[in-house]
C-alpha cells in the first residue's frame, strides 16, 4: 500500500519564476502577498507560505531560480530545501532540478505542485496522494468555463492516456473536441520510484524550443512534466485523475489573478 494518512509524502514546489506579467513587479512571484496592504503587491502572506501550509506533511523541496535568497528567507520556518534550477528550461527542467532533493528521501509518494496556486486545500492534496493506492501517477485536474488555451487529458475511462496541449487539441473536430472535458492543473502525485525512473527518461528527451531572449531569438532545450504522462500511460501504467474547482486551482500569473487570489483569500479567512 502507498500511504495512509499517518505517512509522509515529500512535495516538490516549482517557484523559478519572475512573473513576467506582473507588470511593475520586480520579485519572485511567489512572494506576492496573499493579504495586501496599501497597494496590490505589498502585504502579508506569500502565495509561496500558504502552498507549502497547505501540503501534505514531510520533507519539501523548492525549486528557484529568480530571487532565489528572497525565497530561502521566505520558507526558512518550514525547514524547506531549496533547489537551485540554474536555467528556466520548463516544468520538467524544474522537476530534474528536484532529482538529488528526490532521491535523498525515502517517501513512497511525491507531491509535484507549484508556488503560485496558493487556493488548492489540504483535502486536495490527500486525495491525489490516496489515488497513488490505485495508479502510479495522479493528475489534477478541472473542468473549465471555456476551455480557452488550456492542456487537455484525453481519457479513456477513468484512466487518462495523455496530455494534449491546445496547438494541437485545436485542430481536432469538434466530436474529438467534445471529448476533452479536463484540463490539466499542472499539479501531480507520483509514486517516488517510478517517477525517478521516468525522470531518466526525461532528461535524455529534451524539447527544441525557440524563445526570445532580449533582441534575439534562441533555441534551447525545455522539458515537459506532460511527457511524463504520456510515456507511463503507453507503457501500461494506470494514471488516475482529481477533479477540482476551477477556483481551487487557480494560477497567480497575472496582476488580475492576485487581485482575485486575495479576494478569495479573505473570504475563506472570513475577512
Amino acid at each position: 500500500m502507498m500511504h495512509s494518512q499517518s505517512g509522509e509524502v515529500v512535495s516538490v514546489v516549482f517557484a523559478a519564476g519572475k512573473g513576467s506579467r506582473m507588470l511593475g513587479f520586480q520579485g519572485n512571484k511567489t512572494l506576492l502577498p496573499l493579504i495586501p496592504k496599501g497597494s496590490l503587491y505589498q502585504g502579508d502572506r506569500p502565495l509561496l507560505v500558504e502552498v507549502l501550509t497547505n501540503l501534505p506533511p514531510g520533507p519539501k523541496g523548492v525549486v528557484v531560480h529568480h530571487c532565489a535568497a528572497d525565497v530561502d528567507a521566505a520558507t526558512e520556518g518550514f525547514g524547506a530545501s531549496c533547489l537551485m534550477q540554474p536555467v528556466t528550461n520548463g516544468t520538467g527542467g524544474a522537476l530534474l532540478a528536484a532529482r538529488t532533493f528526490l532521491e535523498s528521501v525515502d517517501s513512497p509518494a511525491v507531491v509535484i505542485t507549484m508556488g503560485d496556486v496558493p487556493m488548492i486545500a489540504p483535502a486536495t492534496y490527500s486525495r491525489l496522494v490516496d489515488g497513488l493506492r490505485e495508479h502510479e501517477l495522479m493528475v489534477l485536474a478541472f473542468a473549465p468555463e471555456q476551455k480557452g488555451q488550456y492542456g487537455m487529458l484525453e481519457m479513456n475511462g477513468g484512466r487518462v492516456e495523455r496530455i494534449v496541449e491546445w496547438k494541437y487539441w485545436k485542430n481536432f473536430s469538434p466530436a474529438e473536441q467534445e471529448k476533452l472535458q479536463f484540463c490539466n492543473a499542472g499539479v501531480y502525485a507520483a509514486r517516488r520510484e517510478s517517477l525517478l525512473r521516468y525522470m531518466d527518461r526525461m532528461a535524455s528527451h529534451p524539447h527544441q524550443v525557440r524563445k526570445q531572449r532580449g533582441e534575439e531569438w534562441v533555441t534551447i532545450d525545455e522539458y515537459f512534466l506532460t511527457d511524463l504522462v504520456e510515456w507511463m500511460a503507453a507503457d501500461g501504467l494506470s494514471i488516475g485523475v482529481v477533479e477540482a474547482l476551477e477556483e481551487e486551482v487557480m494560477g497567480v500569473d497575472t496582476p488580475e489573478a492576485l487581485e482575485r487570489a486575495q479576494i478569495l483569500y479573505a473570504r475563506k479567512a472570513g475577512g
